[in-house]
């Protein structure tokens, strides 16, 4: 009986997705294995149980959406004359597009392989100075153990054209991108609609059993194509006919709603600070190491057995923190910024903050903040007269969605009934004090 080639994986978002066994060698790597073990969304099944779901998944998600999207803005009867004008890629053999169509696969499939474990809870404080999951994910992409699996493919695939679409120019600045490399890059990590963000939506939303994520990605995709960013322009983007601009401001209602209610859940995040203190005590130098050969041993299991193991011993470092998160013992919310008294009162927060300190000493409170980002999320829309228009125009919806950010005070759980006491009977004169500093 002959091996079979091609391999089925069942998925509950897209119900099937196929490797060949070319492929099948990436998702059997160690590396990829990992993914098995590192939650979509660190700790948040402390809040929706069901949110369990691993990188893993998401990958194989990722790589079904972004051939998806190849397939249909390479199709001949879908493009716009300029882009096949300026793409010169466009227009090669079935054979030499059937080469970018394997590397957008592998770099989808491979593009979350560098993350650290409970994904992005503890990134931005655990890494040195100059490192991220993006690097990590292309230090692995171009191992020695990478590289023999891309050359045994056929055909062969460079690990470099894997690396820089899988991350995206954003992430390698001081990489030279050809135009097309960088249109195919942006079907993975696109701000406005990369097949990761609508995977990531659409899963986590199924799994945390919400319904906030859930949009017509299928209308969506099959209206994407590649597009001047202007009529006259040179320049290239992803964007959508006419008919996907409601499905596309679906999508970016989603993301704002799946991170006002899940993402940023205020126990969530909290959580993610208890975690962030554990990993920083119990860490060799509070940093997780940036060889991804090291980085390989470390997934959730490790660290959830090494906070199991500080629960049960007082003595180990990080012992207070695994406590917090393992007896569900973390700081309890007592104050979330209010629109109404920041109009008057811009350090309103930071008072509060500053007076409970005051009160129940540095160690028993915490501040948990993020400001609003600025991004810019518009994309080019070919409207019903064939003008290419700037979704900024046509759509009252994406001028108007806000950027989700939060800005909370916790204290110690033992202090939360006397703080909110407190906090009660003297809000009106923080208020006060508040608006006085500001003057």
């Amino acid at each position: 009986m002959l091996p079979k080639y091609v391999h089925e994986i069942r998925d509950p978002i897209h119900v099937f997705i196929r490797l060949i066994s070319d492929e099948r060698q990436v998702v059997d790597s160690p590396a990829f294995q990992r993914l098995r073990h590192i939650h979509q969304l660190a700790l948040s099944y402390l809040v929706y149980p069901g949110a369990t779901h691993k990188r893993f998944e998401h990958a194989l998600g990722t790589m079904e959406l972004a051939t998806k999207v190849f397939d249909i803005v390479t199709n001949p009867s879908n493009l716009h004359e300029r882009a096949r004008s300026l793409i010169p890629e466009i227009s090669q053999s079935e054979a030499q597009l059937g080469y970018w169509r394997q590397v957008l696969r592998m770099a989808a499939l491979c593009h979350d392989i560098g993350h650290l474990p409970f994904s992005h809870a503890a990134e931005k404080d655990l890494l040195p100075e100059g490192w991220n999951h993006e690097r990590i994910t292309v230090e692995i992409i171009k191992s020695a153990e990478m590289r023999e699996i891309w050359d045994g493919m056929i055909p062969p695939l460079h690990a470099n054209h894997i690396a820089k679409i899988a991350v995206g120019k954003k992430k390698l600045p001081d990489e030279e991108y050809t135009l097309w490399e960088a249109i195919l890059s942006e079907i993975i990590v696109s701000d406005a609609f990369g097949v990761d963000r609508i995977d990531y939506l659409l899963r986590d939303s199924h799994h945390a059993g919400v319904g906030y994520g859930k949009f017509d990605h299928h209308r969506l995709l099959d209206t994407m194509m590649i597009l001047p960013t202007t009529q006259e322009s040179d320049e290239l983007d992803l964007g959508v006919q006419m008919g996907g601009l409601h499905s596309a401001e679906a999508l970016l209602l989603a993301r704002y709603f799946m991170y006002t209610q899940v993402y940023y859940h205020h126990i969530r995040r909290i959580y993610d600070r208890h975690l962030i203190e554990f990993l920083r005590s119990s860490l060799c130098e509070g940093k997780f190491p940036t060889s991804h050969k090291e980085m390989l041993r470390h997934n959730d299991v490790t660290v959830l057995n090494a906070m199991i193991e500080a629960n049960a011993d007082s003595s180990k470092a990080g012992s207070v923190h695994a406590r917090r998160i393992i007896r569900r013992e973390h700081f309890k919310r007592v104050y979330s910024k209010n629109p109404a008294a920041i109009a008057n009162n811009l350090d309103i927060v930071k008072t509060i903050c500053d007076g409970l300190k005051e009160r129940y000493g540095q160690e028993n409170v915490i501040r948990d903040s993020l400001e609003p980002k600025s991004e810019s999320l518009h994309f080019p829309v070919l409207d019903h007269q064939d003008r290419i228009v700037s979704s900024d125009f046509l759509s009252s919806v994406l001028r108007r969605i806000p950027e989700a950010e939060f800005d909370s005070i916790y204290v110690h759980p033992d202090k939360e009934a006397d703080a909110s006491k407190w906090l009660e009977s003297n809000i009106e004169e923080l208020l006060r004090q508040s608006s006085e500093e500001e003057k």
